[in-house]
C-alpha cells in the first residue's frame, strides 16, 4: 500500500527530517485553524479580508517557536502519553493568548473576540489531532509488519509490575519500534482490567493462558523493590513459559535517575537463590576503615576490587591496591579514579617480602585485606608449585610484612574449599590459614592481629560457573555441568565483600569466622533455571526437539560433589547474624615453619610435586591427594 510506504519512510528517515515534515505541518495546520475560525464566527466561507491573510501569515511564527519551547517535537509519534497531551494544550493555549495580545496592539479592528477562543479550540483538535492520526497509522502499519511477516520483527513484551518503575519502562520502550508492550501483570487485584498508559493491567493466576493469548516472547521484571524471596517466587513461576525473563536491578541502583530500557538486563543469578541479604552494619563496617590506610592485595581480582570499592565508601585516608596483574591494576585503578578517593596503585608479587615490607612502612597501613591468590581448582592442581608458591608463599610474606611494619590487622580471604580438601588449591588455602593461625599465638606476631574469612563461591567472579553457563547458553549450548548431584554455595560479590569487612572488625586475633551461605544449591539445576528463563528449552530423553542440551563431563581431579565451611562442630554466634565463628585445630609455629622450608625445597627441584602433595597432607587435616591420578603440568579435563 503506497500509504504504509510512506509511513516507514517516515519512520526510517532521521530525527531531524521528522521533526522537519511536523513544523510544516503545523504550520499549515496553524493558518488553516485561524481562517477556520473566523469562517465558523462569520458563518461564511469566502476570500477572506486582506488583514485576515496577514493575521494567518504570522501565526506559524508565533505559533513554532511556542511548540519548540514545549517539547512537541521530542515526542514519539507512536506513542501518546499524558506528558504530550499536556504539552499539546500547553502549547497551543500560550500560542493562542500571544496571538490574541498581538491582534489586539497591531490595531487590525473587526476581530471578533469569539475568534480567539475559536482558534484556541480549532487549533488544539487539528494539533493534538495530527499526533493522534500519526499514531494511529504508525500503529496499524507496524501491526501489519508482525502479523504479514515483514523484514520488521516487532517483539512483544509483558511487563510484570504496574508501579512507577513498570510504568516508566512503557514509556522508555515507547521509542523502540521493534518491541510492543502487551500490557502489565500484578498481583494487585484492585489494578485488574485497568488501562496504564493505553495498556492492560493483567493477573498473575494464569501467566500459561496470558502468554499464549498475547503471543509476548519476553517478560520484563519491574519489581525493583520487591523482596529477594518474593522474586524468587515469581521467576520459579515464569520458569515454565516459553518466554524469555529479564528484569531492573534493585531499587537502589536506580534510585538516581528515572527507570530506562538500558537498566534492563538479564536475570542475575542472585535473583534465582532466594537468599535475602542483611544491610550490613555501618559502625562495623567502618570500625577498620574510616580514615585509616588499608592495603588490599589482589586488589584486581573479583573480590578485591569490590573490596577496594566497598572501602572507598567507608571514608578511608588512603586505600593502597596491590595486584601482580597490570591489566586487573589498570582497570580498578582508572574505576576508583573517577571518584574522589585517594588511593595508590602497586604493581608487585606478594611473595617477595622486603617490598611488601617496604610498601607497609611507606604508606604506613593500618589494615591489610589479603585477597591475592589463585582459586581455580584444575589450574593449581596441574601446577601446584605455583599454588604452593602464590598461596602459601604469598601469605606467609605479607604476613611477616605486616608483622615487621606494624599493621594493625591482617584479613584473610579464604575459601570453603579449604575444608578437608580433595585439591591442590584448597589445601594451599587451608595452609595458610594455618600460617595465620599459629602466626597470631607466636610471641612475635603479637603486634598485629590475624582474622581469617571463609566462605564458598560468589557469583560472576573469575572462574564461577556462572559466566560459563551465560556464554554456553548464548552460543545454544551444550551447557557442561560435572555431575547431576554437585552442589555449590553462592553469594554475591558485594555481599561477601560488605561481611568480609565486617568479620575483619569483629576479629581480636586467631578466629576463623565462617559466613553464613544460605542453603547450598545443585548445579544441576541452576543450569536449568538458566536456559528456561533465557527463553529456551531444554533438550533430554522428554524433549529430543528442545535448544539446549546438559552434557555431564564427570568431576575433575580435585573436585568434591559437595563443599563444607566447617571443619568440626564447634562454632559459635557473633554480633552479626551471618557471620560464625569456628574454633579449630591448629599448628604450632615451629611446625609450620618447618613444612615451609620443605616446601621451598621442592618447589625448587623438577618433578617436585608429588612431594608437595604429601607435605601439604602432613599439615592439612582431610588432604590425601593422589599424585599418580594425572600427569604434572597437564591441565585435567
Amino acid at each position: 500500500m503506497p500509504t504504509h510506504r510512506y509511513i516507514a519512510l517516515l519512520l526510517n528517515s532521521s530525527r531531524q527530517a521528522r521533526t522537519t515534515i511536523f513544523l510544516v505541518l503545523d504550520s499549515g495546520l496553524v493558518m488553516m485553524a485561524l481562517w477556520l475560525s473566523y469562517f465558523l464566527r462569520m458563518d461564511t466561507f469566502g476570500v477572506p479580508d486582506r488583514e485576515w491573510v496577514w493575521l494567518g501569515m504570522i501565526a506559524p511564527v508565533v505559533a513554532i517557536p511556542v511548540f519548540v519551547r514545549n517539547g512537541l517535537y521530542r515526542a514519539v509519534i507512536r506513542y501518546m502519553t499524558r506528558d504530550t497531551i499536556w504539552a499539546v494544550l500547553k502549547a497551543v493555549t500560550i500560542y493562542s493568548l500571544v496571538w490574541a495580545v498581538i491582534v489586539q496592539f497591531s490595531g487590525v479592528s473587526g476581530v471578533p473576540r469569539t475568534v480567539i477562543l475559536i482558534n484556541w479550540a480549532v487549533a488544539l483538535i487539528f494539533i493534538g489531532g495530527s499526533r493522534l492520526t500519526a499514531q494511529w497509522l504508525t500503529n496499524i502499519y507496524m501491526n501489519s509488519l508482525h502479523k504479514n511477516g515483514g523484514k520488521t520483527h516487532i517483539k512483544k513484551v509483558l511487563i510484570y509490575g504496574a508501579g512507577e518503575a513498570g510504568i516508566q519502562l512503557a514509556a522508555g520502550l515507547a521509542s523502540h519500534h521493534q518491541t510492543e508492550v502487551a500490557g502489565f501483570i500484578d498481583d494487585s487485584s484492585r489494578l485488574y482490567n485497568q488501562y496504564i498508559r493505553g495498556h492492560r493491567v493483567y493477573s498473575s493466576e494464569n501467566l500459561q493462558e496470558l502468554v499464549r493469548s498475547t503471543a509476548v516472547s519476553e517478560i520484563l521484571l519491574a519489581l525493583p523493590s520487591v523482596s529477594r524471596g518474593r522474586r524468587t517466587e515469581i521467576l520459579t513461576a515464569l520458569e515454565p513459559l516459553p518466554v524469555q525473563v529479564r528484569t531492573l536491578p534493585d531499587i537502589a541502583s536506580i534510585a538516581s535517575g528515572k527507570v530506562k530500557v538500558q537498566d534492563v538486563r538479564s536475570i542475575n543469578i542472585a535473583d534465582l537463590l532466594g537468599r535475602e541479604s542483611v544491610p550490613p552494619d555501618e559502625n562495623l563496617m567502618r570500625r577498620n576503615i574510616d580514615n585509616q590506610i588499608v592495603m588490599v592485595t589482589g586488589a584486581g581480582g573479583s573480590i578485591g576490587s569490590e573490596l577496594c570499592r566497598q572501602i572507598a565508601m567507608l571514608n578511608p585516608k588512603k586505600i593502597v591496591l596491590f595486584e601482580q596483574s597490570e591489566f586487573n591494576l589498570y582497570t580498578i585503578d582508572r574505576e576508583l579514579g573517577r571518584g574522589k578517593v585517594d588511593y595508590v596503585s602497586i604493581l608487585g608479587s606478594v611473595y617477595d617480602t622486603p617490598y611488601m615490607e617496604e610498601q607497609c612502612r611507606r604508606y604506613r597501613v593500618n589494615t591489610i585485606f589479603h585477597a591475592a591468590a589463585y582459586k581455580h581448582v584444575p589450574l593449581v592442581e596441574a601446577n601446584p608449585e605455583m599454588g604452593v608458591q602464590n598461596n602459601i608463599f604469598g601469605t606467609h610474606s605479607v604476613a611477616l610484612a605486616a608483622i615487621k611494619a606494624n599493621v594493625n590487622k591482617f584479613v584473610l580471604i579464604s575459601t570453603d574449599k579449604a575444608v578437608r580438601p580433595s585439591n591442590v588449591m584448597g589445601a594451599t588455602k587451608r595452609f595458610s590459614e594455618l600460617i595465620l593461625q599459629s602466626l597470631d599465638s607466636a610471641p612475635f606476631g603479637k603486634g598485629t592481629r590475624f582474622i581469617i574469612v571463609r566462605f564458598g563461591n560468589v557469583i560472576d567472579s573469575s572462574g564461577s560457573v556462572i559466566p560459563l553457563f551465560r556464554d554456553q547458553i548464548n552460543v545454544k549450548g551444550p551447557v557442561t555441568v560435572t555431575d547431576p548431584e554437585v552442589t555449590r554455595y553462592f553469594m554475591t560479590i558485594p555481599e561477601a565483600s560488605q561481611l568480609v569487612i565486617q568479620a575483619g572488625a569483629m576479629g581480636k586475633g586467631g578466629e576463623v569466622f565462617v559466613l553464613d551461605m544460605g542453603d547450598s544449591v545443585k548445579i544441576y539445576d541452576l543450569a536449568v533455571k538458566m536456559i528456561k528463563l533465557s527463553g529456551l528449552t531444554l533438550k533430554n530423553d522428554r524433549n529430543p526437539e528442545g535448544d539446549i542440551e546438559i552434557e555431564f563431563t564427570g568431576l575433575r581431579p580435585g573436585e568434591k560433589l559437595h563443599e563444607e565451611l566447617l571443619i568440626g562442630d564447634n562454632v559459635a554466634k557473633t554480633q552479626h547474624d551471618r557471620i560464625m565463628m569456628a574454633s579449630e585445630k591448629f599448628v604450632p609455629w615451629a611446625e609450620i615453619e618447618k613444612k615451609l622450608e620443605e616446601l621451598n625445597r621442592q618447589i625448587r627441584q623438577e618433578g617436585g610435586n608429588g612431594e608437595i602433595r604429601k607435605i601439604l597432607s602432613t599439615v592439612v587435616e582431610g588432604y590425601s591427594p593422589d599424585p599418580a591420578s594425572f600427569r604434572d603440568g597437564e591441565i585435567p579435563p
